[in-house]
């Protein structure tokens, strides 16, 4: 891995400030891995990145729809739940074809869930993975990294 930075947030607005500034970083192509257990804050960091790439309406969890899609400034994003991919996948051919894409950011909750959906994911490497667990009641440790370019 590349570059890694840690981060201690006290609150929602605290961890939609980090993903922010991550955001800047960001651009088409881009694929994000955010990993973490229930209710660490997964989908609280992306609709903080979503703002800051100009998305203005809601930005929910996909855990029901699996897929969710947001219009922002500069790219298309793309937000996928792997926790449930898998099933999606043997029903709906084609599935990830639009969101994983040149023209898009995708976010990937529970990249680690799926073997079939990894195996399919792994195709497109990570350009960064961030990590996020609890560390007590509203405390929860973000760890960002981002992959070293290929040589």
């Amino acid at each position: 891995m590349g570059a890694v930075k840690r981060a201690v947030t006290n609150a929602e607005a605290d961890t939609e400030a980090i993903a922010a500034e991550f955001a800047l970083q960001l651009q088409p192509g881009d694929v994000v891995h955010v990993s973490g257990e229930v209710g660490a804050g997964k989908t609280t960091f992306v609709r903080g990145a979503c703002r800051q790439l100009g998305v203005k309406g809601p930005v929910t969890s996909p855990s029901y729809t699996i897929s969710n899609r947001y219009e922002a400034t500069s790219a298309q994003i793309a937000h996928l739940d792997c926790q449930r991919l898998e099933a999606q996948i043997d029903q709906e051919g084609g599935l990830l074809d639009d969101a994983l894409g040149p023209q898009t950011i995708t976010f990937i909750e529970w990249p680690q869930s799926s073997a079939e959906a990894v195996g399919l994911l792994a195709l497109v490497a990570p350009s960064f993975t961030v990590e996020i667990s609890h560390r007590g009641p509203q405390h929860r440790e973000l760890t960002i990294s981002n992959r070293l370019p290929a040589l």
